[in-house]
C-alpha cells in the first residue's frame, strides 16, 4: 500500500466515525498560484519594506503607500486562479459532506480556498478582500474594483480603512484562534499543507490536534519541524499530491473527483 493510500484510509476511517477532516494551510500552496510567499526570491514582497506597508506604525506612518502595497497585492489574488490543491480540497469537501465535517483553517489571505469551492474556511490572518475601519466597528468585504482614492475613509465616522489583514506585531484575532482551536481538538485527521509550522501561535495546531489523538498527515515538498510528529509525511507539491490524494479517498468511496 502507498503512502497516499494509507492516508486516503486514515482519512476514510476517521469520515467514517463523523470525525472532522482539518486542513491546516500555508503559503506553499497558494505559492503553486502565483502568489508571492513572503520570504520568496522575487515578487512583491521585494519591492516594499514590510516594516512601512505590513505593521500598523507603518500604516500611520503613510496609509497611501501602505495600501498601494495591499492594493498591488490584491490585484496579483485576483488575478491568481485556485490550483489543483485548492480544488482537490474543495472536492474532498463535497465527497465527504454526508460523513464528516471538512474545514479549512488557513495562514494565507488570498481567497483561492473559497474561490475553488470550499465552503467552512477559517482564515486566521484575515483577508485582503476585506477593509475595516481603525476606529469603529465598520468592516466590509464589498471592496471596489479599484479605489479612486488612498487611503479610503470610513463612511461610518470618517476614519481611515485598512485591510482586514493581520500585520506584524499584531495578534491573530482572539475569536479566530479560538475556532482554530476548537476544531484542532476535533479533528480525527488533520492535513498540514504547504507550511512549515514554525510561526506561532498558528503553528501550534498541528500539536493540538496530535495532543488530542488527532492523525497527522503532511504534504509538503520538503521536511519541516513537524515532520518527525507526523503519522505520514506525503513529499511533494501540494498541487500533485492533494489531487492524488483526493483520487485515493474517492476510490474508497467509490467517487471521483470532477464528479
Amino acid at each position: 500500500m502507498t503512502e497516499i493510500e494509507q492516508a486516503a484510509e486514515l482519512i476514510a476511517d476517521a469520515a467514517a466515525n463523523g470525525q472532522p477532516i482539518v486542513a491546516f494551510t500555508g503559503a506553499g500552496v497558494s505559492q503553486e498560484s502565483g502568489v508571492p510567499t513572503f520570504h520568496g526570491s522575487n515578487g512583491i514582497w521585494q519591492k516594499y519594506d514590510p516594516g512601512q506597508v505590513a505593521t500598523f506604525d507603518g500604516f500611520l506612518d503613510d496609509p497611501a503607500l501602505c495600501w498601494r502595497f495591499h492594493e498591488e497585492l490584491r490585484a496579483l489574488c485576483l488575478r491568481s486562479r485556485p490550483n489543483p490543491a485548492h480544488l482537490a480540497l474543495a472536492w474532498i469537501e463535497r465527497a465527504l459532506s454526508t460523513h464528516a465535517p471538512t474545514p479549512v483553517v488557513t495562514q494565507n489571505i488570498d481567497g483561492l480556498h473559497r474561490a475553488a469551492g470550499s465552503t467552512r474556511v477559517l482564515e486566521l490572518h484575515g483577508s485582503c478582500h476585506r477593509m475595516r475601519c481603525i476606529e469603529c466597528e465598520f468592516s466590509s468585504d464589498e471592496m471596489p474594483t479599484q479605489f479612486g482614492v488612498l487611503p479610503p475613509s470610513c463612511g461610518e465616522c470618517g476614519a481611515l480603512l485598512r485591510p482586514d489583514v493581520v500585520w506584524f506585531g499584531e495578534q491573530l484575532p482572539s475569536d479566530a484562534m479560538a475556532e482554530a482551536h476548537r476544531l484542532a481538538e476535533s479533528a480525527g485527521v488533520m492535513l498540514v499543507i504547504g507550511t512549515s509550522a514554525t510561526v506561532q501561535p498558528a503553528a501550534s495546531l498541528p500539536v493540538v490536534a496530535l495532543r488530542q489523538g488527532a492523525a497527522l498527515i503532511e504534504v509538503n515538498p520538503e521536511q519541516t519541524p513537524l515532520t518527525p510528529m507526523v503519522d505520514l509525511s506525503l513529499q511533494g507539491p501540494a498541487g500533485t499530491t492533494l489531487p492524488q490524494l483526493a483520487e485515493a479517498v474517492g476510490t474508497l468511496l467509490n467517487s471521483a473527483p470532477g464528479e
